[in-house]
Parts: C-alpha cells; structure tokens; sequence
C-alpha cells in the first residue's frame, strides 16, 4: 500500500486554481490599495508585480517537486539538503501555520453564513464556533477518501469562482467601455497622485501575494502526480498567467465602479461591489468568497496532511501518521490536523497568532532557495527531470529578503520579535524530540492501538525516482 500517482495534468490545473483563487481577491485589494498610498496605477502594478513574483517563485519551488516526487517534497528536500534540523524547524513552522489557517477560514466561513441571520446585531459566538466545527470535520472527511475525490470536489468549486470572477471582470470592461465619465474619470490621472515609500510597497506586495497563496499544492502532493517532472511545471506555467489576468481584470471593474476610499473602508470589496452594481445579488458574491474559503481549505488540510505523512516516514513524527487506508490516504495524519485546528477554534483567541505567520512562511522560501544552490553545488549530477534557470532562484532570494527586511527595517514592530522567537525555538524542539526519540519504545503499544482503531497499514517502500536527464520550460512543452 502507498500514495498512488492519481493526478494528472487536468486534476493538477483544478488543484492549482482552486488553491490559489482563494478569498484573497476578494478581500486584499483593500491592502494593496492601501498600502499604495491610493494611487491607482502603482496598485494595478502591485498586482502584476505579484503575478510575476509568484510565477518565480513557483517555478523556483517545481525543482523541488521534481527532484524528489514525494509527498511533501519541501520538506524532503530540506533534509537532503540542509540537514534534519532545518527540515524540523520546517516541520515546526507548519506544525503551527497549517491548524491556525484553517481555523481562521472556518471561523470566517462560518462568521459569512451566520450573520445574515442576525441583521441587527453580531451573530452570538456558540452557533459560529458549532458551524466552523461541522464544516472542519466535513472537510477532513472528505480528505480521507483520497486525492482524487478532493480534486472532483474542487472541480465544482473552480466553476463557481471562474464564473463570478467572470462576471466582475466582463462587467468592468463593459462600464469602462461605455465611457461614462464617472467610471473613467479616476484611471485618466491615476499617475498624479502620491507614491508610497518602499516600506509601503513591500506590505502592498505581501498583501497581493496573500492572493496567490498556495502555489506549492502541487510541490506538496508531489508523490500522487502522474509524470511530476512534467505536469508540474506545465500546471504552473497554465494556471498562475491565467490567473494573474483575471486577478488584473477583477481590480480594474473594482476601480471602475468603486472610488479609493470606498475600497479602503469596505470589509469585502467584492460584496461593496455587487452592491453597488446588483444589490440584489449580494448573495452570489457571499456564496462565491465561502465557496473559496471551504475550497482553499480543503487544500490546506491535503497540503498539511502530506507534510505529516513524510515527516513520519523520516521519523521525525510517530509513525502512526505515514499510515494508509483503503482510500490511500494518511488518515491518522488528517485527524490530528482537524483536531489542532478544532482547539483553535474553540479557544478562538489564539487565532490572532497568525499575524506571526507571515514572516515564518518568507523565511522558509528563502531556505528552499538556499537549499536548491547548495544541492546545485554539492551534487550536481543528481537527475533533475525539471531545472529552473538559476536567475530565478537568485530573484526568488532577493524576494524573500526584501519582504522580510524591508518592513523591519523601515517600520520595527515587535510582532517581528515575536516572530523570530517562535521560528527559532524550533530548534529547542528538534533538541527535544531527539532526546525523546531515543526513548520512543513505549509508544509502540499506542501505534499499534491507533492502527486498529483507524484501520491503516503501513506504506510500502516504493522507488520515488522519475526520469533521468533535466529540461527547461521550453523543452517541456515542446
């Protein structure tokens, strides 16, 4: 028994879309407008800026994948390359950011569905915390029966986020086409107004990237992917482009039917929007920001899941969770995710540690680059059926380093503090589950009652290794 090869090139595209159209565009062209000091064409720079730095980024993060075609490549690959210990203060960062990003979209989702009930008031925490819970545990459900079973359930969802972006898009051009005054009065002199500062363009850029989020599904789920060194590359080079466009698109309909300020102020800019445009159809737009949440969530639970999964087959979790069931998927795993992110809903306070996540997630995209140069020189013979350009990597480093540094530099906050502390007491806990894992005798008893209890068995060894030779983008394709 182990992960089967069960996404191709299709089900690979839906996974990517579904993940990276979140409720992002949604909600962040609040941020990005904001932070560029309401200047309309440094915003819509931003968002192409975005696009171009998550293509790089991405394709950077494909060597991964394609390297090493596991489950939960990234952090495979850090083992290999930097040692175990950065591979666990990997681990230790997610153990952490994966519960508490699902536990906030729950809350979110939940937070949407329920209020229209209370028109007059905030909607009582018992009946948001009991929703966000039912959905939770639905969606870990529907992740124990397999893969291919979560990408025919995001397939639906991609349909119903493509279609109401469509539909803020096309309407944009049509205003912006009709030529009414008050729709295109605001894009003639957008290159007057103020410039931020470079501090202000690098909290623009990290809410934009919040958007495209979610880019290394495909590098996660590695192992499951039909022809890796392939599919990967070509899902990435498909979707993110497609995706930048619409993203373009949607920001441009926002501007043309909403002033700056209005956008600033709004909670959801989409729903200000629709209401502006459609008041009566406010609810599509309340239906397409939880279809994307419960859909961005359902791929987090599948990323984390995998993480799991290969942090236990290297033995740096109990073995329990590398363990299968009759669907092929790490049952065990996706509990103990489920359960994390349950406690944070129901002790919602501790949500608020996600403002420390940020930093943690650039800092680990800085490492995987880091490590990808040194692999490049240590071991340069290794088969890479995919080779990104070394440019990207160098481009993707400054990136992290800009994101990380720039903020910190202009604008200290002691939420950056906090932040380093938490990644690096990481090592406090390697050093831990070292000293522990030498005395791990007593805790076979326990696997093996687990065992019963979920009905799992043990994956076979299997030969990860996929092809010989290495290709670049073009020759992919061709």
């Amino acid at each position: 028994m182990q992960l089967l090869r069960s996404i191709g090139f299709f089900h690979g595209n839906i996974l990517l879309f579904c993940v990276t159209i979140g409720a992002g565009i949604f909600v962040s062209p609040k941020g990005v407008l904001k932070y560029s000091s309401l200047n309309i064409a440094v915003s819509l720079s931003i968002w192409a800026a975005c696009a171009v730095l998550t293509i790089i980024s991405a394709l950077s993060l494909a060597e991964l994948g394609t390297t090493f075609p596991r489950s939960g490549a990234p952090y495979y690959f850090l083992k290999r390359s930097l040692g175990s210990s950065v591979a666990f203060l990997s681990l230790w960062i997610k153990f952490f950011i994966y519960p508490l990003g699902i536990a906030t979209q729950s809350l979110i989702i939940s937070t949407y569905i329920i209020q229209p009930f209370y028109t007059r008031c905030l909607a009582p925490e018992l009946p948001k915390k009991c929703l966000a819970l039912a959905i939770l545990w639905s969606l870990g459900l529907l992740n124990t029966r397999g893969v291919l079973t979560v990408a025919w359930f995001q397939t639906i969802s991609v349909l119903m986020k493509i279609t109401i972006l469509c539909f803020i898009s096309l309407t944009g051009i049509v205003l912006l086409g009709t030529g009414k005054k008050e729709n295109v009065a605001k894009f003639e002199n957008s290159f007057n107004a103020e410039l931020p500062g470079a501090s202000q363009i690098a909290e623009a850029l990290l809410q934009g990237l919040f958007a495209y989020s979610g880019t290394s599904i495909l590098i996660n789920i590695a192992g499951e992917i039909k022809n890796p060194g392939e599919n990967i590359p070509k899902a990435l080079i498909t979707v993110l482009p497609m995706v930048a466009v619409v993203y373009v698109l949607v920001n441009i309909s926002y501007l043309a039917v909403l002033t700056p300020q209005e956008i600033i102020s709004a909670d959801a800019v989409a729903v200000t929007w629709m209401d502006k445009v459609i008041p009566s159809m406010q609810w599509v737009i309340s239906l397409g920001i939880s279809t994307s949440i419960v859909s961005n969530m359902c791929c987090t639970v599948l990323s984390a899941s995998r993480l799991f999964y290969i942090a236990s087959q290297e033995g740096q979790l109990p073995l329990i969770f590398s363990m299968l069931n009759n669907h092929f998927s790490p049952t065990v795993a996706i509990t103990q995710i489920i359960i994390l992110a349950s406690c944070l809903i129901i002790a919602s306070d501790l949500i608020n540690l996600i403002k420390y996540s940020g930093l943690a997630a650039w800092v680990l995209r800085g490492l995987y680059m880091i490590g990808l140069l040194k692999l490049r020189y240590q071991d340069p013979n290794l088969p890479r059926p995919y080779k990104v350009r070394l440019p990207f990597i160098f481009g993707s480093i400054a990136i992290s380093l800009f994101l990380i540094l720039t903020p910190m530099i202009h604008s200290p906050k002691v939420e950056y503090i906090y932040g380093f502390i938490f990644i690096f007491s990481g090592l406090l806990g390697y050093r831990l589950h070292v000293h522990l894992n030498q005395r791990s005798v007593c805790f076979d008893k326990i696997t093996c009652y687990l065992q019963l209890l979920f009905n799992v068995s043990p994956p076979e060894d299997q030969d990860e290794g996929i092809s010989t030779g290495k290709k670049h983008l073009e020759e992919i394709f061709l």
